[in-house]
Order: C-alpha cells, then sequence, then structure tokens
C-alpha cells in the first residue's frame, strides 16, 4: 500500500499537467479558430491597408473650342511623381533633393510622407524639364505615373474668359468652373501594392472616362484683335482697367470678351484676384452719358417727343431741387437728336422730366438694368438700381445722364444690341453648345435665345440715325470708320474714392459703344477704360478703340462696305483728328446719392441735394417746371444787372429778388456768359446769308428746318467764345 501511494501521486500530477496542456492546446486551437475563421475579414482589410493603398487618377477634361474649331483648352499627358516611403532608406534627403527642384516646402512634403506609409506625391503634374531632372537623380523608392494636365495653347488669350483649373483638375474660375461637372468627366482608380520585399507595383483598378468637349461662341482671331487694341490702349492711357466686348447683336453671340489686366493661366502659382477678375460681368459703374440712349429711347417710344423737336439747352445750366447741373460746354437750342450727339446734360434731363418716373423706370428694366444677362460666365452681377419708391426729387435727372445707377460693361453691350437689333433684346450667350468626348472638334448648331421687344422697331431706326449724328458731328468723331457706317454713344462718369465715399476729381470711367453697319449691323462694340491718365473722355480714348477694333472685325468678316471710300482719306483723317476740347462731354456736378458699390445700403447714403424749396416757405419741391424761367426775365433792373455769373454762390438770395409771379418750387435756371465775341443777329437771313455771317463771326452754325432764320440761340448780343455753336431756326 505504501509503494502505491507514491505512484498514484505522480499519476496524478501527469493527469494533471496533461489536462492543463489540452487546456492549454484547446484555448489556442479556440483562437485560431476565432482569429482565422470570425476575425479573418477584418485582419484581411488591415493586410490589403499595409500593402496597397488606392489612389484617383483625374480623367482627362473636355477641350474648350473656339467658334472656328481651334483649341483654346485641352489636356496633356504629363509625368507625376511620388514616393513609397518605405523604400527610402533617407526620406528627408530625398525629399530636400526634390523640393530643391520643384521649389516647394519640404517640410510640408516630408509630413505627408511621414503620414502616408504607401505612398506620397512629391511632383504633381510636373513640366518635362522638372520631371527630367528628378528622375536623373535616380533615386530609391521615387517613381512616376502619367496624369492629364490642363495646357492653354494662346496663353493669355481670353483668359479670364477660360479660367483655369487646381492640382486636382477642378474647375476654379471661368468656364472652366462654370462646365466643371461636364468637363471633367468621370475619375478613374490605380491600386498601388507593396510586396513583402517592400517593392513597389501597381495597376489601374478603372479606367478614367473623359469629360465632354465645350464650344464657345468666341473667334480667336477676332479675340486676338480685341485684346491686342486694348493693350494697346491701356499702355497709351495708362488706365487701371479695361473691357473690350464684342457680339453679334442679331443672336447674342459673344464673338470677343477682353480684359486687361490679364494672366496667364498655364502659370497657376501667378494668378493675382485682380488679373482673375472678368471685367466685363463683375464691375459696376456709373455709366454717364451712354445712358442717355436709354432716356431718349423711352421718351422716342412713348411719343412724347420727336428726334426734330428742339429744346432749350440754356447755355449748359439747369438747376433742379437746389442742385446746378452744367453741361460740359454751353448749349443753346439743340433738337433731340443733338442732345445725344452733343451729350447734353441738360437736354437729357428735360427729356426724362416730360418722359416721367414711372415710364422712365420701365424702360430700365426693360433693357436689362437691375438683372443678370444670363451670359455663361461666373460672377455676373446684376448691377445697382432703385425702384422709383426710394427715387430722390432729384433721382430722374440724375439717372437721365447716367448718375445715380450703376451697370456691367456687358449690360452695356446688350443695350447697344438692342438697338441695333430693331428694338429686340437677345440675351448675350458665350458658350455655344457642348459635344462627346473626342480628339476632334464636332459640328454644334448654336440656338439663340428667344429674343424680347424692348421698343418698336421705328424707335430703333430713329435711334440708329441718331446715334450715326454722335459718330458724324458729335462726340464720336473720332469712332468714324473707312468704307463702313457706324453708330454709337460716348460716355465719361466720375468714379467714386473708396476712401472718401465721394465722386473724385481724377479718376473717371471712359466709355464707348456702338454699331456697324448701320441698316444691317454685323457687330456690336463696347470698350470701356477705367481711369485713364490725361485724356479721360469716352470720346477721347474709347472711341478710337472702337474704329480700330471694329475696322478690323468687319474686314475679318468679310462685311461688304456701304459707304464709297473716298478718293482721299484726308477729309477721313479730318474727322478723327478732331479736337479734344470738342469730344468733352459729361457734367461736373452731380445729383442725388452717391453711387458706391462698396457701400453696404446706398439708400442709407443721405443725399448731398440741399433742396432749395425747402428754404422757401409754403412749396413743396415736388413740382418741376419744364420751362425755365431765364435770369433776366425777373432779376431787378439796375447794376446788380451786369453781375452775372455762371455759378450761383447764394441761390436763396436770388430767389429772393424775384417777383411775385416767380413759382415757388420747380426748376429756376440762370443763363449768363460774358466774354468772347458777341453773337449777330441772324434773323430774316437765308441759311446761306446765315452760314456766311457765322462764319465771318467765327461761329459755328447749327441750322434748324428751311427758309428764313426766326429765331437763335445765343440771342443777339450774347457774347460767347470764339468758335462756338450758334443754333438758328428756319421757317417760311
Amino acid at each position: 500500500m505504501a509503494a502505491n501511494t507514491p505512484r498514484n501521486s505522480t499519476n496524478a500530477r501527469l493527469y494533471l499537467l496533461a489536462a492543463v496542456l489540452v487546456l492549454w492546446c484547446g484555448g489556442i486551437c479556440l483562437r485560431l479558430v476565432y482569429l482565422q475563421i470570425f476575425r479573418y475579414g477584418s485582419f484581411e482589410k488591415r493586410a490589403i491597408h499595409e500593402r496597397e493603398r488606392t489612389e484617383e487618377v483625374s480623367a482627362r477634361r473636355g477641350i474648350i473650342y473656339d467658334r472656328t474649331g481651334h483649341e483654346l483648352a485641352m489636356s496633356i499627358s504629363v509625368d507625376s511623381a511620388f514616393a513609397v516611403p518605405t523604400e527610402i532608406p533617407d526620406l528627408a534627403g530625398t525629399i530636400s533633393l526634390i523640393s530643391r527642384i520643384t521649389k516647394t516646402d519640404p517640410r510640408e512634403t516630408l509630413a505627408k510622407c511621414k503620414a502616408a506609409r504607401t505612398f506620397c506625391w512629391v511632383a504633381r503634374k510636373a513640366d518635362a524639364e522638372t520631371a527630367d531632372r528628378i528622375r536623373s537623380l535616380n533615386l530609391r523608392g521615387i517613381y512616376f505615373q502619367k496624369e492629364s494636365r490642363r495646357f492653354y495653347p494662346k496663353r493669355e488669350l481670353a483668359a479670364q474668359v477660360l479660367g483655369y483649373v487646381g492640382m486636382d483638375d477642378e474647375g476654379l474660375s471661368g468656364i472652366e468652373r462654370q462646365y466643371d461637372d461636364k468637363l471633367r468627366g468621370s475619375p478613374g482608380r490605380m491600386l498601388i501594392s507593396v510586396d513583402a520585399h517592400r517593392k513597389w507595383f501597381g495597376s489601374v483598378e478603372k479606367q478614367p472616362e473623359p469629360g465632354e468637349n465645350v464650344v464657345l461662341t468666341i473667334d480667336e482671331q477676332i479675340q486676338y484683335i480685341a485684346e491686342r487694341e486694348l493693350a494697346t490702349a491701356m499702355e497709351q492711357t495708362h488706365a487701371v482697367t479695361g473691357t473690350i466686348i464684342v457680339q453679334n447683336p442679331r443672336t447674342g453671340e459673344i464673338l470677343a470678351l477682353a480684359n486687361q489686366p490679364t494672366f496667364n493661366p498655364n502659370l497657376t502659382r501667378e494668378i493675382t484676384p485682380e488679373r482673375l477678375k472678368n471685367h466685363a460681368v463683375s464691375d459696376v459703374y456709373e455709366p454717364g452719358s451712354t445712358f442717355k440712349v436709354v432716356t431718349i429711347s423711352g421718351a422716342l417710344e412713348e411719343k412724347v417727343t420727336r428726334p426734330d423737336e428742339v429744346f432749350d439747352c440754356q447755355m449748359g445750366s439747369i438747376v433742379i431741387n437746389g442742385m446746378r447741373i452744367r453741361d460740359s460746354r454751353p448749349h443753346g437750342l439743340l433738337p433731340v437728336w443733338g442732345i445725344l450727339a452733343e451729350s447734353s446734360d441738360v437736354g437729357a434731363i428735360k427729356i426724362a422730366l416730360r418722359l416721367g418716373e414711372d415710364r422712365f423706370y420701365k424702360y430700365i428694366r426693360a433693357f436689362g438694368f437691375g438683372q443678370q444677362t444670363g451670359i455663361e460666365l461666373p460672377g455676373e452681377t446684376r448691377g445697382l438700381t432703385k425702384p422709383v419708391s426710394r427715387w430722390s426729387k432729384v433721382s430722374i435727372g440724375a439717372i437721365s445722364m447716367g448718375q445715380e445707377i450703376g451697370i456691367s460693361p456687358m449690360q452695356l453691350a446688350l443695350l447697344v444690341s438692342t438697338i441695333a437689333n430693331d428694338g429686340v433684346s437677345v440675351p448675350p450667350r458665350i458658350v455655344a453648345g457642348t459635344s462627346d468626348p473626342q480628339p476632334t472638334p464636332q459640328t454644334v448648331a448654336f440656338h439663340p435665345a428667344d429674343g424680347r421687344r424692348v421698343i418698336s422697331a421705328m424707335t430703333a431706326a430713329q435711334m440708329k440715325q441718331m446715334m450715326q449724328k454722335v459718330v458724324l458731328e458729335g462726340t464720336g468723331k473720332r469712332a468714324v470708320l473707312e468704307g463702313y457706317s457706324s453708330a454709337g454713344k460716348t460716355g465719361t462718369a466720375q468714379k467714386v474714392d473708396p476712401a472718401t465715399h465721394a465722386y473724385s476729381k481724377t479718376k473717371y470711367v471712359a466709355s464707348f459703344a456702338g454699331f456697324a453697319p448701320l441698316n444691317n449691323p454685323a457687330i456690336v462694340v463696347a470698350v470701356i477704360l477705367d481711369s485713364a491718365v490725361g485724356l479721360h473722355q469716352g470720346g477721347q480714348v474709347s472711341a478710337p478703340v472702337f474704329q480700330r477694333v471694329a475696322q478690323q472685325v468687319l474686314e475679318y468678316l468679310h462685311i461688304p462696305h456701304d459707304v464709297e471710300l473716298p478718293r482721299s482719306r484726308q477729309l477721313l483723317l479730318a474727322s478723327r483728328h478732331t479736337k479734344t476740347q470738342e469730344l468733352a462731354e459729361g457734367s461736373p456736378d452731380h445729383l442725388g446719392e452717391v453711387l458706391d458699390a462698396d457701400a453696404p445700403n446706398p439708400s442709407a447714403v443721405p443725399s448731398p441735394a440741399n433742396t432749395l424749396a425747402n428754404a422757401i416757405p409754403g412749396s413743396s419741391g415736388s413740382v418741376v417746371v419744364p420751362a425755365a424761367m431765364h435770369q433776366r426775365d425777373f432779376v431787378a433792373t439796375g447794376p446788380a444787372e451786369s453781375k452775372q455769373s455762371s455759378v450761383v454762390e447764394n441761390p436763396q438770395s436770388a430767389l429772393a429778388a424775384a417777383p411775385e409771379h416767380l413759382p415757388s418750387s420747380g426748376t429756376v435756371v440762370l443763363d449768363a456768359e460774358l466774354g468772347g465775341i458777341v453773337v449777330p443777329s441772324f434773323a430774316g437771313k437765308s441759311i446761306r446769308g446765315a452760314i456766311e455771317l457765322a462764319e465771318d463771326s467765327g461761329l459755328d452754325l447749327d441750322a434748324v428746318g428751311s427758309g428764313l432764320a426766326r429765331e437763335q440761340s445765343p440771342a443777339a448780343g450774347s457774347h460767347v467764345a470764339t468758335g462756338s455753336r450758334v443754333t438758328v431756326k428756319f421757317g417760311r
């Protein structure tokens, strides 16, 4: 029994050990079963994540063509260098070498590579020279992958229209942004794998699908003409910015849209917000005298005046609600077409007063102001307009001559296109259509947007004739073309100083918008120059640019001449070399509120108009008398009669001297001219005799009507400067 006890004890220990081993092995088996069967999917994903990575391969963006099939934006195949950090023995040194070539921050690239153990871009979409230099280093763990890169073969041509793309081929501005969904296509996927020996290999899981092509209405040659002439004008005038728009008025197609300053979209690192801005659709400025087209066409459409009706422009001076407005030079009697040709603010104000606020505002909206044109470009402004309920007592006068309202250059082009298109407004378009992703250009049919009638064909025809007078006899003489008739309107507007929020005395926006030929317009050209140095009037700096652009574009389009070319060009050249002072326009005075696009609430800006009516007991200040009362009609006789001045320092004191029949409110015009030569009397003279008398006196005669002279302005005995214009009305 004693011998069996140790043996039993030994067996028990063996059984215990065996049980422990069995339990240990069972636990291991159960753990293996759990890991291999139940957790297999999880560990497989972790293993794949360690050795594999999927990268997106950008698709080839669609091509952007001009209307003739020339490529303006395309994608080319380039090398992109990437690193596999696990294969690089000295990661920091390798990244430093590459960064010296790519001129990037090595610390940023190194941080990205440390965060991604299997894949890291080190030179994305590099040019051929950069890729060759990196490849020549023969660095371990650095590989190359083909990618598509956006390329603009014409460099700066139509840069603001086309826009540019980012590193991941996303459109950031222009057409590239507006049509990004169509141009971008569908990206592919590339699988990056690392084997047990830390060797890299890759394969494409999904091929990228290229994007659609976009065809623009722009013509490459016309765009080049516009940009070249705009660059020349910028150099000559030292303007801050400039814009030229060339449009087909019948279809609304934009044939060219040029901006200065510009940029090269191939050099994305050099692009600045100032150069990126598309001024044609984003800028808001006061149109100045170009807005007289709206004023007069609305009045003609409403039958409140006619082209040959004569208005007394009162020697270029008028007072509205206590605010004096003066023309750039004195004008007497002018027909409506003369008011447009000579750009008389006084005449425009009188026409607007006759038209009335509600009807005037109706045509402002009808011509498209205060709303987007709908052109396919990002960042388009609506402009700045106010409903009639927010107009002040002087707003109608201010807006009639292009103040207290903000428009864009595209809206100006649309205004003139409406006149050229017989009163029908066709929205501007810059995209003709899209096509399937094919390497060769396809025919795309352009379908113009539906037109909308704004004024009658008769009114449009009258406006065409009047706008031709602007070019032939008025402020737009430097827009005369060779072999083609042309029409248009000049404009000059003072800018608002952003520092003082008041009108600047030295900064102006000069513009000219016109069309040619007259009876069958093929093109509309709008030219806007901002802050020209020296000469700054629209007729002085913008009209010559219109002439150069329109002349070349019409010849390029093979438009037949509609004006007989003279044997000698001296007469034509003489009309262009008009004295600069004869092209002056725009009042130095301002009515109503300062238009400040940067101001948060324009209506909150107090009106500078200190209403004269408020200083007169019992006056409402709401009635404006169209027929002006001259100073000589009511100033008391005596020595005070000779003390005349073109500027009234104290309107209240002048009004106090008026007799009782003077209305307590309304338009009071004080006209006074001294110095120069004495205007002779033309009464009873024939047109020939009046012309001879005017020549002998050193005056410029403007004859209205036929027969014998009945009325004249300025009156006989008035003192005017040499070379002043005298309007004589003839009758039978």
